[in-house]
């Protein structure tokens, strides 16, 4: 991706923390008839290797776990909160009126060479995690334990696991460092305003880009 300098996020605390709030990506894999993009939720491992490691599963049917090139990079691209950004939020608009629309936003891309697991055992082990990471925010969360074991163990012959160590993490987070203060103060406002979830995330990270920059 397009990545100025001003926009860089390298910092991999940062980075794999977004990869857990926002777990869910969509990984491009290169085949033999092109480029194809699946989309599913992956767990990463911070303590395999030096940028860690991404897992997950597909389906059986899914020809991803076939039909991607073992020669290639595959690439797992994580969304964070992103927004239209309004001229109307600026100072500047009122002092000289240059200014312009624009898209703020947060990604993380992850690259790495692709493997695939066959393995009942490993297979329970990456679903009973996933499980608990995703239902811990349930009131009385579902445990894998709570469905019929032999029930179970047909959805296991159904999927197929993948392992993605990471050789490369790429993390950019354009939240209107290229705005002076004043700007900066407006867009925080104005995404708040809207009273989305996605806009209040976006708000802070906005302010955490700032108050890194006045440390630096």
């Amino acid at each position: 991706m397009y990545l100025p300098a001003h926009f860089r996020e390298e910092r991999i605390e940062a980075l794999h923390g977004f990869i857990r709030r926002h777990g869910f990506a969509t990984l491009v894999t290169l085949r033999a008839d092109g480029l194809a993009a699946d989309h599913l939720p992956l767990l990463l491992d911070p303590a395999a290797g030096p940028w860690g490691t991404l897992r997950g599963h597909v389906a059986r049917a899914n020809p991803l776990w076939q039909a991607h090139r073992p020669d290639a990079e595959v690439l797992a691209i994580f969304h964070g909160p992103h927004a239209y950004v309004t001229p109307s939020w600026y100072a500047t608009k009122a002092e000289s009126g240059k200014v312009v629309p624009t898209w703020n936003y947060a990604a993380v891309h992850a690259r790495g060479s692709l493997r695939t697991i066959d393995d009942a055992d490993w297979l329970r082990r990456l679903v009973t995690e996933l499980t608990e990471v995703h239902e811990a925010a349930f009131e009385r969360p579902w445990h894998v334990s709570d469905a019929p074991a032999e029930f179970i163990d047909s959805m296991l012959k159904a999927i197929v696991g993948i392992e993605i160590p990471i050789s490369r993490l790429e993390g950019k987070w354009k939240v209107s460092q290229n705005r002076p203060a004043a700007d900066r103060s407006g867009v925080q406002a104005g995404l708040r305003s809207g009273g989305s979830a996605a806009g209040a995330a976006l708000a802070d990270l906005v302010a955490a880009a700032e108050e890194a920059a006045a440390k630096a």
